[in-house]
């Protein structure tokens, strides 16, 4: 039931699927909103008599499999899998398509949760990796000629520094080697781009995030187009256990609900936010791809459709300035995460980042990362006006 086969996955459109696909009304009370199946076992009509395939809560659970239908639809991937959180899903598919000695390439941007695992506890197990701007496809190529290279990691945007890769080349780039090319696409979510449709063979989100969008989930999925790996992921989920609980799968949904407009509110603040930094005496830059002088503005406008709501910003003066900054804000909390429709505020260096600090993945110490809500933007602009003054 994790396959995004109902009648609402052919021909609508995505507002259209975020609402229904998989969200079939109760069949016994007409319910427009599908229960909760908060059960840990199905009762059986007699020995392998199973109802709807279900039998334990840790293979298959029907409030987690309709989650797992509306993701595969909105992401245009054959099969949809929810996790306990976005890592608990990295995990899972490192685990399915690799073994020791195989090789990873990954940006040099990458979020550090992401390089952790892969670094720290897989690097244990024998994986290898590189770390290359994806942006360079000759680094990339480069990086991809390494022996047993079977893993192409791409984030795009790229956190925090808001970088974009061009998916469509990067996946020709790593099936010429025969390589899985995933898409880290949280940043973005499917509301704003589809790495599917561009080559990749997996999507990866966490789905606390914009999927989620309230703040008060942790989840992760995996949407993939590949029947053999999906099997292969399906095993160790069911395996290893990882899985989204019945209440975090419903919530996952209901904010999905919104996910489209929210993402419009969320854009269109950031681009305005984005643009009244871009003037401010104490920012050196802003990282945001919807701004003309982003390196890669009309390679982000060919392949989403619109520019979301996180940005990053280099304060001129240096590392004390934006420790001022990010804890002089009123309307921006002092937060992990991102992806709410309340707008956050963080040091990756000392936060989101902290665990890549003496790699090549550090970031540097006067950035300052904006997860951009759904307030009233003068609000936000005035916010973040006050904290540089202070």
């Amino acid at each position: 039931m994790t396959d995004a086969q109902d009648t609402h996955t052919a021909n609508d459109g995505f507002a259209t699927l975020a609402i229904h696909a998989g969200q079939e009304f109760d069949p016994t009370t007409g319910a427009i909103i599908p229960p909760i199946y908060q059960s840990s076992t199905f009762v059986q009509d007699g020995i392998g008599g199973l109802r709807g395939g279900y039998e334990y809560g840790r293979s298959a659970n029907p409030t987690r499999s309709s989650l797992e239908t509306l993701l595969a639809a909105l992401e245009g991937g054959d099969t949809g899998l929810a996790f306990a959180s976005g890592l608990a899903a990295e995990d899972a598919l490192l685990r399915s398509a690799l073994r020791p000695g195989d090789h990873v390439v990954m940006g040099n941007d990458v979020y550090g949760g992401t390089h952790r695992l892969i670094n720290r506890i897989h690097g244990e197990w024998g994986i290898k990796h590189t770390a290359v701007d994806l942006t360079d496809l000759d680094a990339v190529r480069d990086a991809l000629a390494a022996d047993g290279t079977k893993l192409l990691w791409i984030e795009t945007p790229s956190n925090p520094l808001m970088k974009i890769s061009d998916i469509a080349a990067l996946a020709e780039l790593g099936h010429a080697v025969g390589a899985v090319v995933v898409v880290d696409n949280t940043f973005a979510s499917p509301a704003l781009q589809r790495p599917l449709s561009l080559g990749a063979d997996v999507v990866v989100h966490s789905t606390t995030k914009y999927l989620g969008g309230h703040s008060d989930v942790i989840g992760g999925a995996l949407v993939l187009r590949d029947g053999e790996l999906a099997q292969k992921v399906r095993f160790q989920q069911f395996a290893a256990g990882a899985i989204a609980a019945p209440m975090e799968a419903w919530l996952t949904v209901r904010g999905i609900k919104t996910l489209d407009v929210r993402l419009q509110r969320h854009s269109e603040n950031a681009q305005a936010i984005a643009e009244y930094l871009a003037e401010h005496p104490a920012i050196e830059r802003v990282y945001y791809p919807g701004l003309p002088d982003h390196p890669a503005h009309e390679l982000a406008g060919r392949q989403m459709s619109r520019f979301g709501g996180m940005l990053s910003v280099a304060v001129r003066a240096g590392a004390d300035a934006a420790h001022r900054f990010a804890e002089s804000t009123r309307v921006f909390q002092l937060a992990e995460s991102l992806g709410g429709v309340e707008s956050l505020i963080g040091y990756p260096s000392d936060m989101t980042h902290a665990s890549v600090r003496g790699t090549e993945l550090e970031v540097p110490a006067n950035i300052v990362r904006l997860s951009v809500g759904i307030e009233d933007v003068h609000d936000l602009i005035a916010d973040v006006g006050q904290a540089l003054e202070g």
